[in-house]
């Protein structure tokens, strides 16, 4: 689905309690992303096709005003009624372990629900997410050999809950394929928020077309509109995000996109419900474009996607410990 593309507020300054994490933040993503340089000159498995051509730049570049044409993270919809199987994904799925990140609350978002093609009358009434009114959810896109997105958004979730929960955390669902549909990007960003979360991922895979290829990221734009009050989080967030876009393309080995950030892998955008109406820390990743059959032969390997979940938790676990 074409969207309206991202919007981009210069950065705030940092809140006072992560000043002494400000040089290893502008340190972190440069050094991940020259990692990323390096491992396209010798030619790795990530590489080829049209991410080749990305121009890699620090974290601090700005973000691309430049939207993909075909998103599948079109995350917000308006209110629809309450699904008939209620998930207990909000609950944690397993009891944390000691480790660095022992009292932390970290909510994973699997963007979409196997189920939802079942139930497009429920996930096409129109939810407000501050700015404007979208859709409840969406389907999500596919390989063009048929592997779901909700599919591979739940895996790499399962893998991520499994890392981050060996340090510590205590790890929360939005969705786990357990209700009929759903649930709607507001109940996604309501279910962090209760939570306390102190970080929310939303994991993604784009439908762009085919050549475009890689990985970004998607930052909350400052936005104060309705239901909406995104000001307190977008600096952490952006923070959140850029740790974990230079631990995935450190352990991934997979290039920034070429279609979007601007080689930064790096992208805001205030028409997300899922980001507009988070009171914690959230960012959402697309991992890659399901429709270019490079980054599909990716996505479909089991293989990539732990390291993809590798990349991610390192990113949360960088952010977590102060």
């Amino acid at each position: 689905m074409s969207y309206v593309g991202p919007d981009f507020d210069p950065p705030q300054p940092r809140h006072s309690r992560r000043r002494t994490l400000t040089v290893a933040v502008a340190a972190l993503v440069p050094g991940a992303l020259l990692g990323w340089v390096m491992y396209e000159a010798v030619g790795g498995p990530g590489d080829g096709g049209g991410s080749g051509n990305a121009a890699v730049r620090p974290s601090s570049a700005t973000p691309s005003s430049t939207a993909p044409t075909v998103s599948a993270t079109n995350d917000d919809k308006p209110p629809g009624p309450t699904p008939t199987t209620e998930s207990t994904a909000d609950s944690t799925s397993a009891p944390a372990a000691s480790g660095p990140l022992k009292g932390k609350v970290v909510v994973i978002d699997p963007g979409h629900n196997p189920n939802n093609f079942q139930h497009t009358a429920e996930i096409n009434r129109k939810v407000n997410i501050g700015t404007n009114w979208k859709e409840c959810d969406t389907t999500g896109t596919s390989t063009n050999d048929g592997y779901t997105e909700a599919k591979f958004t739940l895996d790499v979730a399962h893998r991520l809950r499994t890392l981050l929960q060996k340090q510590g955390a205590t790890v929360k669902f939005t969705q786990d394929g357990d209700r009929s549909w759903g649930p709607c990007v507001d109940e996604r960003a309501e279910i962090g928020n209760k939570a306390h979360a102190d970080a929310v991922v939303s994991i993604h895979a784009d439908g762009a077309g085919a050549g475009q290829r890689g990985f970004h990221v998607i930052l909350p734009a400052k936005v104060n509109a309705g239901a909406a009050n995104t000001g307190p989080i977008v600096t952490s967030s952006r923070d959140l995000g850029e740790r974990i876009a230079g631990s995935f393309v450190r352990l991934t080995g997979s290039a920034p996109s070429n279609y979007v950030g601007d080689g930064t892998g790096l992208v805001t955008r205030k028409d997300l419900g899922g980001l507009n109406l988070s009171t914690v820390p959230k960012v959402f990743i697309e991992c890659g474009n399901m429709r270019d059959s490079k980054d599909a032969a990716l996505l479909t390997s089991g293989a990539w996607r732990q390291k993809a979940a590798r990349g991610i938790s390192e990113g949360i676990v960088s952010y977590l410990e102060e």
